[in-house]
């Protein structure tokens, strides 16, 4: 199933052309849906990062998180120095970089990608966790790494997701679903991370317009924040999107609103 994935990301068309093999089910979209309607809970949402893209909502419940893993780092390393200046150690990776874009005692940085095995260029977040890092407490994860994050979150076991008490995932490829084997695929990933955490932010990213399907829009790339469940004493639909603290990922491009289709009805 990994090895599929994988192909299957890189193969992703900017075009209808995903629809030939057959469009998935009206209700099977639905359910998919439902299951990633976005709450309020009792932690408010802060903005962690820099006002364009590289930063991110997560909600305020970092008080004894022990460290962050952050793989995916380019030339932006806003986030991570936002936890930093908290205390937090952050573990940061890319292969295609020789070193993030700035300089803390609280950064560790390894040249490598995260995937699902273990070489010169790829590491899995197992292993990384592992070795790097407290072996207990809470951690955080944000991830953003091109669409390599279904293969990672499939190889990774939910007993080291719940080591993650906050994560923030840039998803790419979301245009996918409404193609069946999109849909599974992918489907199955959002349910093994909902089963252990609440969806608390969803956010577009602008630098492409949503696919549009039968009243469906799906816009290719959305940033989550997921809170564990254990972490929530209260839960309500959010209703407002845009969130006040959300900046366009692309300032000269037209914002993306988040489409009804994800929102949980009145």
């Amino acid at each position: 199933m990994i090895g599929l994935l994988k192909d299957y990301v890189k193969a992703r068309l900017l075009d209808n052309d995903f629809m030939i093999s057959g469009t998935s089910k009206e209700e099977e979209l639905r359910e998919f849906f439902r299951d990633l309607f976005p709450v309020v809970t009792d932690k408010k949402l802060i903005r962690l990062g820099g006002s364009a893209d590289g930063g991110y909502l997560v909600p305020d419940d970092l008080d004894g998180c022990v460290g962050c893993f952050s793989p995916g780092v380019y030339n932006v390393s806003d986030f991570e120095l936002g936890l930093a200046e908290r205390g937090i150690p952050c573990f940061l990776a890319d292969f295609s970089v020789d070193a993030p874009a700035i300089h803390n005692d609280l950064l560790d940085f390894e040249k490598k990608f995260l995937g699902n095995e273990n070489n010169a260029r790829f590491m899995t977040l197992e292993n990384w966790m592992s070795r790097k890092g407290p072996q207990t407490g809470d951690l955080i994860l944000q991830m953003d790494i091109e669409g390599g994050e279904y293969e990672v979150l499939i190889e990774t076991s939910c007993d080291n997701l719940k080591r993650f008490r906050i994560i923030i995932i840039e998803f790419h490829s979301l245009d996918r679903i409404l193609n069946p084997i999109g849909l599974t695929l992918i489907g199955a990933v959002f349910k093994k991370i909902t089963k252990h955490f609440d969806v608390v932010h969803i956010h577009p990213n602008n630098y492409f317009k949503p696919i549009e399907y039968r009243g469906f829009k799906v816009p290719p790339i959305m940033e989550f924040s997921f809170l564990r469940k254990d972490r929530v004493s209260r839960r309500t639909p959010a209703r407002t999107f845009p969130h006040e603290l959300d900046r366009r990922n692309v300032a000269d491009r037209d914002d993306v609103v988040l489409p009804k289709c994800w929102v949980a009805p009145e």
